[in-house]
């Protein structure tokens, strides 16, 4: 695989700051920097939250999608398979079917 440069500008006391965390983590700046991008390439998301501005009202749905989220991510529970998640679909749409089929 061909290896590519990439510059990246920060304010110098966040890069000291930074280089000095990953020396005690006992990396470089450039494996943490690649980890990161790993991360992000793996789970197709920014591996921490961002906000734009925290201090406007979140929605709330917006806010219970959030808290389960991160529920499920600190849970111990296995990650649910696409074709595992569309059988959990189509097992509620029977029962729900059946549901109203015996109100009739």
């Amino acid at each position: 695989m061909a290896q590519v440069s990439m510059t990246v500008r920060m304010d110098s006391q966040l890069k000291q700051n930074f280089d000095a965390l990953c020396s005690r983590m006992g990396m470089s700046v450039n494996t943490a920097i690649n980890i990161f991008a790993n991360a992000v390439v793996r789970t197709r998301s920014i591996p921490f939250m961002i906000n734009a501005n925290p201090t406007e009202v979140e929605d709330p749905a917006l806010r219970e999608f959030r808290d389960f989220r991160n529920m499920v991510a600190a849970s111990d529970r296995p990650e649910l398979t696409l074709d595992e998640i569309n059988e959990e679909i189509r097992l509620a749409r029977e029962e729900r079917a059946a549901r109203k089929n015996a109100a009739l």
